[in-house]
């Protein structure tokens, strides 16, 4: 029952480090949780969440380049409202289905 619980806590923290202001600590905590775990589920829940914090930083730089002529600021906001939504999908599913990982919709696996 141990490794279930630790199972979940990891996970979810690695799905929720994005809500954590600093750029080294929200990408950090997934990378430490990658290289610590055992567990198969939560390091491909770290990857996961990994590569969702890539591609928000990347579409974030692309949208602020295009908010310069004002095409992006919708873009931006929509990148926020993902932002905020997807990690809390991520987190309920995981605690919900703890031996399942869970993928992010629509975005590119790099890592």
């Amino acid at each position: 029952m141990e490794d279930l619980a630790q199972r979940k806590l990891l996970s979810a923290l690695s799905h929720g480090a994005i809500f954590f202001s600093s750029l080294i600590v929200s990408i950090g905590i997934p990378i430490a949780i990658l290289f610590i775990s055992n567990d198969p589920i939560v390091k491909e829940n770290a990857k996961e969440s990994l590569n969702f914090h890539i591609n928000l930083y990347i579409y974030g730089n692309i949208f602020g380049l295009l908010s310069i002529i004002l095409i992006g600021v919708p873009f931006l906001i929509g990148l926020w409202i993902v932002s905020l939504i997807m990690p809390i999908i991520a987190i309920v599913r995981v605690l919900s289905e703890p031996n399942l990982s869970y993928r992010y919709p629509l975005i590119f696996r790099l890592v």
